[in-house]
C-alpha cells in the first residue's frame, strides 16, 4: 500500500494538534492509569503553560565514513524547512517540547515530522545552556515503509542561547543508508 505524501502529511499534522486536544483539561488526566497519568499531565502543561517556538531546519550532513563520494553528490544536504512547536522549562530546569515541522529530505522530498522531545539542561550562566536528551516522533517518507507514517526516537543535542536554540540529532544506519547528522534551530517567542 502506497500512501500519497499529502495524506501522510495531513495525518501527521492532525496527530500533532490532537496532542493539544488530548490533554485539553487538567481534570481529563485524573482518571488515567497511574503509569500514563504523568505523561498526560506533562502534555497538558507543555500545551497550555508553554511558549511558542518557531523551528527552522537547515543542514543534513551525510557521514563521509559511511557514504562513498559519488553517492554523497546525489544527496540533498540543504534540508530547508520549518514549523512550529510548544516548549516548556520544567520545575527542574529541563526543557520539554512538542513540535511539528517539515523539511526537504536527502532526495528533496518534503518530510513532515511531529513529536515530543526532552533535554536535560546544564546551566553555564543565565544565557547559555547546553542540553542532551531524546526526541520521539512520527514521520513519513515516500522511500521508507511505502509512505506509511512510522515512529522513531533519536538523541537530541541542543545549545540554548537566550531565545535561540541550535539543535542536532544523528540518524544511525549502515553503509550508504542513514548515518546523517541533522541540524536545526528554533526561536522562542
Amino acid at each position: 500500500m502506497k500512501i500519497n505524501f499529502k495524506y501522510g502529511y495531513f495525518l501527521l499534522i492532525f496527530l500533532f494538534f490532537q496532542a493539544g486536544c488530548f490533554a485539553a483539561e487538567t481534570e481529563y488526566c485524573q482518571n488515567w492509569n497511574k503509569w500514563i497519568k504523568p505523561a498526560c499531565q506533562r502534555l497538558n502543561q507543555i500545551w497550555y503553560e508553554g511558549y511558542t517556538e518557531l523551528y527552522v531546519t537547515g543542514y543534513a550532513w551525510h557521514n563521509r565514513y559511511t557514504y562513498n563520494a559519488e553517492r554523497v553528490k546525489t544527496y540533498n544536504e540543504n534540508a530547508w524547512g520549518g514549523g512550529l512547536g510548544r516548549g516548556l522549562i520544567d520545575e527542574k530546569g529541563n526543557w520539554h517540547g512538542l513540535y511539528a515541522f517539515a523539511f526537504l529530505d536527502s532526495h528533496k522530498y518534503p518530510e513532515p515530522i511531529v513529536g515530543y522531545a526532552w533535554s536535560k539542561l546544564f546551566y553555564i550562566n543565565q544565557h547559555i545552556r547546553p542540553g542532551i536528551g531524546l526526541g520521539a516522533f512520527v514521520s513519513q517518507r515516500p522511500d521508507i515503509n511505502n509512505g506509511i507514517p512510522f515512529p522513531g526516537a533519536l538523541p537530541w543535542l541542543s545549545l540554548f542561547i537566550d531565545r535561540v536554540t541550535i539543535s542536532a540529532t544523528y540518524i544511525p544506519g549502515h553503509q550508504n543508508v542513514g548515518n546523517v547528522l541533522f541540524i536545526f534551530g528554533k526561536y522562542k517567542f
